[in-house]
């Protein structure tokens, strides 16, 4: 409709939330391929890894991606994908979501604007609380992950919510937060 123009009020934290976790959900979908030849080039070489007779050997991420495409299938390509959408959702939407309203936090009352220490600090509390709460996800993503590096391609896990359980059954609570 001509003439009328959009009511100019800030979006809220609830859709900060929302839109942050999403966009970075589908930003995850995109990458994770590379983040799995990543782990996979990490894990390489580990002792404690037991390798079939046939050691598959990655060189270069593309030539990580062809290789675990011919000897695991396509899929593996996004083996832990749930547990890296709850990751993203969880430390996207804490970390960029609620950014704003912790900055207002650490700035004075009547204060025109806001300083470099509140937005540093804004920062800091927000990435640090999102990391405290996103580590359990990323431990199980990367184990997912890595779990094509396992002889006989055996699973440790069923499922996601089988990884959180079976690793805080067998290693602790604290096993979440492991790194």
């Amino acid at each position: 409709m001509v003439g009328l123009k959009p009511r100019e009020l800030p979006p809220t934290a609830a859709v900060k939330f929302v839109s942050a976790g999403t966009a970075a959900c589908i930003a995850d979908l995109c990458t994770f391929p590379l983040d799995t030849a990543k782990v996979r080039l990490q894990i390489q070489g580990e002792v404690r890894i037991p390798r079939s007779t046939s050691t598959v050997e990655y060189r270069g991420v593309l030539g990580t991606l062809s290789t675990m495409v011919r000897t695991e299938g396509p899929r593996s390509l996004y083996r832990g994908l749930v547990a890296g959408l709850q990751r993203q959702m969880s430390f996207a939407s804490i970390r960029i979501g609620l950014y704003d309203s912790v900055k207002q936090l650490y700035t004075p009352k009547g204060a025109e604007s806001t300083g470099m220490a509140a937005r540093v600090l804004a920062g800091c509390t927000t990435g640090a609380v999102a990391v405290t709460c996103a580590q359990p996800t990323d431990v199980v993503k990367v184990r997912f992950q890595a779990d094509g590096a396992l002889a006989d391609g055996t699973r440790r896990y069923s499922g996601t919510m089988d990884a959180y359980r079976t690793i805080a059954r067998e290693e602790g609570v604290r096993g979440l937060w492991r790194g």
